[in-house]
């Protein structure tokens, strides 16, 4: 595999997936049991802002930087508050030099007891995330492929946590795996959380995916999906989704709001547009 997530770090799609993995973050710590986290396909963890890739898309910009610059309302910024100071602790001053990737912001919200399992396959990002996560005695970056890490590490034993599963979607099968591996692993760990990331493109996958997903009949499963552009050929990602299974109970609210906010500040000329609903919902 070639993707390198340096040229997107902190992008449209980032500011999502990581604001919501924060929300749920927020929500673990908020009862003293210990939790898990499970990365698995965790990149290289930290990303410099200023280094050649990252200033060579300029996707930040349009990301975590128009989001951490924006006029939001005071409920809006209530809710990315936890998502934006962890960011912020990463970086010196007022300015963005570094953005973190989602284990970093896993490893920023743990306490004594919590655990992260960071998986990633890809050798230089895997000895990134090694070099990053060094020390550290509640965090473990192991270098296996996401899927087999996947079946592999659920249940954990502390039985709460978030299992995060973000493939490259370099290959044509991930989305198909996407399903594949939630239904291996909530059969093995149903009280989990689990929020799965996908891009949306032309295709039909993401439609596919949410079909098959409805086929599983799990008890609750939410689908939020984020459009600030369309989709042309050779044109960066102008829309992302993110499906969460077993959500917090506050989430859904949650994400209307922040859904509604991202939309009209991470959009251009009021493009943007997103959709938020339960693929399954049932008690």
């Amino acid at each position: 595999m070639n993707y390198r997530h340096a040229f997107h770090a902190g992008n449209f799609a980032d500011v999502l997936k990581h604001a919501v993995l924060c929300r749920i973050l927020r929500h673990l710590r908020g009862k003293p049991a210990a939790f898990r986290v499970i990365d698995t396909h965790a990149g290289a963890g930290l990303y410099d802002l200023t280094g050649e890739e990252a200033s060579r898309s300029g996707e930040w910009r349009g990301g975590i930087e128009r989001l951490r610059l924006a006029a939001l309302a005071p409920h809006e910024r209530e809710l990315f508050a936890p998502y934006l100071e962890t960011v912020a602790a990463f970086n010196a001053g007022e300015g963005l030099s570094a953005y973190p990737g989602s284990p970093m912001i896993a490893r920023a919200w743990l306490r004594a007891d919590d655990r992260l399992i960071a998986c990633e396959i890809e050798p230089a990002a895997a000895a990134a995330l090694g070099e990053n996560l060094r020390g550290e005695r509640r965090a473990k970056a192991v270098c296996l492929d996401g899927w087999t890490a996947l079946a592999a590490y659920v249940p954990p034993k502390e039985r709460r946590g978030v299992v995060l599963i973000d493939p490259p979607f370099e290959e044509p099968e991930d989305f198909a795996r996407l399903a594949e591996g939630l239904t291996t692993a909530h059969r093995k760990w149903p009280t989990g959380i689990y929020g799965l990331w996908y891009p949306i493109k032309d295709g039909p996958e993401p439609e596919r995916l949410a079909r098959q997903l409805r086929r599983l009949h799990l008890n609750k499963v939410l689908r939020a999906e984020l459009r600030l552009a369309p989709q042309r050929a050779g044109a960066p990602l102008g829309a992302t989704g993110l499906i969460v299974v077993n959500p917090p109970w506050t989430l859904p609210d949650e994400l209307s709001t922040m859904l509604t906010a991202l939309a009209r500040v991470l959009a251009d000329s009021n493009r943007g547009r997103f959709r938020l609903d339960w693929l399954s919902n049932e008690n």
